[in-house]
């Protein structure tokens, strides 16, 4: 062997040398990045977290107090019911029913066929009972009663009339208890419904979940409206709510009508309450979002999804409720919407006005709210504006020989006004 091959390749071991160094660096470095990292979390950042998991919280507990609340545990509560006739079989009948129902029920009497079928329409009873070989069971649509040839009476089996289109819950509830009493007289109980809900809504509740799509559609808009908005005058943010409650309300009669056929007919009456509807949640949310800012979204939530759905009678009637949610049913938005639409469409419009005028007066309410949050607006940046001034005439004469001047159009804070917009909608889009 050689003396070349005998000496030693330096420039070999210095470059493998070279290759290790690298490596144990690279590999040290991949050591001390991540406790780096972990050094780099920050209580402030974590406490940003922490606070905006507040409202998701919140959330949680509002909607299962009012769902829970409302429909958990359903039962009539002084349920209007009647018993067809006039003798002292049904005066009897009605009494017994009033005292076994332990105010569940209102038992009443009434002469004939056709007054029940009345009631059910103007929806002041929710089921009326015929018993078997009711002289009442003859009368038509006008009150008159036929009889059979010979002057006998007919002899029909148990009748209970229903109204489907303004409850299907109460008219269950209903069939429930008059079932066992036609069964005492040993026949079958023939039920009638004289006001059926549209072919394609057999429950009748399709009304309700169109609530729910207005609703949503309009409660959304307003975290945007309000947020990325907030720069524009209040008078443009109102008419964009306006513009915004025009297509929600389109939105939502063409769902009713030609995409599923929730009603068929009476589709411009459901377009118009549909815009009142959206249009007053539109400009409380907006008037609102003023004085709330970033919890608006929660308000907006608790005042048209926690309160609103669960007292709109789309579920369950009032009659059906605890006090509170039949309290609100008398006045709340949601109410008026969905009552309205059935009054329009099932019940020939019997009191339709009382119900379009709740939702005009939600308007007004949105009208007044925009009108004050544009006022306390206008104030605060007179405020500002001379806060502003006068700090920067103090700040000017102190530094004015070692401080340049501020260039106009830079407003500061502004960045993190639009970071605090665009967090409030992502909330929004998240919920």
């Amino acid at each position: 062997m050689t003396a070349d091959r005998r000496r030693p390749d330096h420039r070999s071991d210095q470059r493998n040398n070279q290759w290790n160094e690298q490596r144990n660096d690279h590999r040290s470095g991949h050591r001390s990045e991540h406790p780096g990292d972990r050094r780099t979390v920050r209580a402030g950042d974590l406490r940003h977290v922490v606070t905006h998991l507040i409202t998701p919280l919140l959330m949680c507990v509002g909607m299962g107090l009012a769902y829970l609340g409302a429909f958990a545990d359903p039962a009539p509560h002084h349920l209007p019911v009647a018993v067809v006739g006039t003798g002292t079989h049904a005066q009897v009948l009605a009494q017994t029913i009033n005292d076994k129902a332990h105010g569940e029920l209102e038992a009443r009497t009434v002469p004939d066929r056709a007054t029940a079928v009345g009631q059910l329409k103007d929806q002041e009873i929710f089921g009326a009972y015929l018993a078997a070989g009711n002289r009442a069971h003859g009368a038509n649509a006008t009150g008159r009663t036929t009889a059979s040839p010979g002057g006998s009476d007919p002899q029909r089996g148990p009748e209970l009339l229903v109204a489907t289109a303004g409850s299907d819950t109460s008219a269950t509830v209903v069939q429930k208890v008059f079932t066992p009493l036609a069964a005492q007289q040993g026949a079958p109980l023939k039920v009638t419904d004289v006001a059926p809900p549209a072919a394609h809504d057999p429950t009748g509740q399709g009304v309700f979940f169109l609530l729910v799509a207005l609703s949503i559609g309009s409660y959304a808009s307003v975290a945007v409206i309000g947020g990325a908005g907030a720069v524009l005058p209040m008078r443009f943010r109102a008419a964009l709510a306006i513009g915004t409650s025009f297509v929600v309300s389109i939105l939502g009669s063409l769902f009713a009508g030609p995409v599923f056929h929730l009603v068929d007919h009476g589709l411009w009456g459901l377009w118009g309450m549909a815009w009142l509807y959206s249009a007053g949640i539109l400009l409380i949310g907006t008037g609102l979002h003023t004085f709330l800012k970033r919890w608006t979204t929660l308000g907006v939530m608790v005042l048209f999804v926690m309160l609103n759905f669960t007292s709109a009678g789309g579920v369950f009637r009032p009659e059906m409720q605890n006090g509170f949610f039949a309290a609100l049913h008398s006045f709340w938005n949601g109410a008026g919407f969905v009552e309205g639409t059935r009054s329009h469409v099932y019940f020939d419009g019997h009191g339709l006005a009382g119900h379009v005028w709740t939702l005009v007066v939600w308007l007004l309410v949105g009208l007044l709210t925009t009108g004050v949050a544009a006022l306390v607006e206008k104030r605060r940046r007179a405020v500002e504006a001379e806060a502003v001034a006068n700090a920067g005439a103090v700040a000017a004469a102190a530094v004015a020989a070692t401080m340049p001047e501020r260039a106009p159009g830079h407003a500061p804070g502004l960045p993190a006004e639009r970071a605090g917009a665009e967090e409030e909608m992502e909330e929004a889009v998240g919920v």
